[in-house]
């Protein structure tokens, strides 16, 4: 078919050249609402051999976190007893080389997102998904960012980096009405070791179990609160850092714990979320007129 057996229409659409979208129809059509044109679905992806003692080290090995300068708490026996089986010491620490491998793997996916929306000539990024998943058996996980790039209608040709959001469609439109722009995805991990002592692998093992079926009263396992509430800190703390003054919105936070023997757990914790800037105040968008009428 020659160009000149196309329609009109097709041909004009042709003529202006194509994009592709990882957006919603409703999500696509709040962004033109709000002059936002997406120009392609731009991506960044990262593959990292995870080290073998990233996964958990056993019991005996000495523990890495003690010198990393992060979160360290020890734990020492009551009771006075010496054997082979009980263990008269604990430990909670920061995987500090952990989280280092898990920022550099998400930060080269997501400078690589930045480098193909450049090429663009994208004012931001909206709608990003980002996602990690193991490869193989090897200890090797695949970062994922995806996003669809978006042109401010009528602005100078960009020339920055360009801001990044979770958000898009009627989320976005209500960040921007409520006198907020996006800046970046903030997203970071923590990682906290639990070393079980002796009163630890008692209650998270059959003697926990024997203590309540004989009614007595409960006891919190210090050592494991202790460490959830470290790992939910360090997240917090690093999410602060990234932020330099403004505000994280709509943050989710994610917990995923391992268990390798009685009482020794990882615990590591993914809070992700969008740093906004104020750049005015509320002030309502019009409210919509109808289209149809029913009656």
């Amino acid at each position: 078919m020659s160009p000149s057996d196309l329609p009109e229409a097709a041909e004009r659409r042709l003529g202006h050249g194509a994009f592709s979208s990882g957006l919603s129809v409703a999500d696509f059509a709040a962004c033109l609402e709000m002059d936002l044109e997406p120009v392609g679905l731009v991506q960044g992806f990262c593959a990292m051999q995870w080290s073998s003692y990233a996964g958990g080290l056993r019991r005996g090995m000495t523990p890495y976190g003690g010198g990393q300068g992060g979160y360290v708490e020890n734990y020492q026996c009551p009771h006075g007893m010496i054997s082979g089986e009980h263990r008269m010491w604990g430990q909670n620490y920061q995987q500090t080389w952990i989280e280092a491998a898990w920022t550099e793997g998400f930060s080269s996916a997501y400078s690589r997102m930045l480098e193909e929306a450049t090429a663009l000539g994208a004012d931001g990024i909206v709608g990003v998904v980002d996602t990690q998943s193991s490869l193989s058996d090897a200890g090797i996980i695949e970062f994922h960012l995806l996003g669809t790039a978006v042109k401010l209608k009528g602005a100078p040709v960009a020339t920055g980096t360009p801001w990044t959001t979770y958000l898009a469609g009627q989320r976005l439109a209500k960040l921007f009405e409520a006198g907020y722009a996006p800046v970046s995805v903030v997203a970071v991990v923590s990682s906290v070791r639990v070393w079980a002592y002796c009163m630890t692998e008692y209650l998270m093992g059959s003697g926990g179990a024997s203590m309540w079926a004989q009614n007595t009263t409960p006891m919190e396992i210090e050592q494991v609160v202790r460490a959830q509430s470290a790992a939910r800190a360090i997240a917090r703390k690093s999410a602060r850092d990234q932020l330099h003054g403004d505000s994280l919105h709509g943050a989710d936070l994610q917990v995923l714990e391992r268990e390798f023997e009685q009482g020794d757990v990882e615990i590591q914790t993914l809070l992700r979320g969008n740093r906004v800037r104020r750049f005015k105040e509320f002030e309502a968008l019009p409210v919509p007129q109808p289209t149809v009428r029913l009656s």
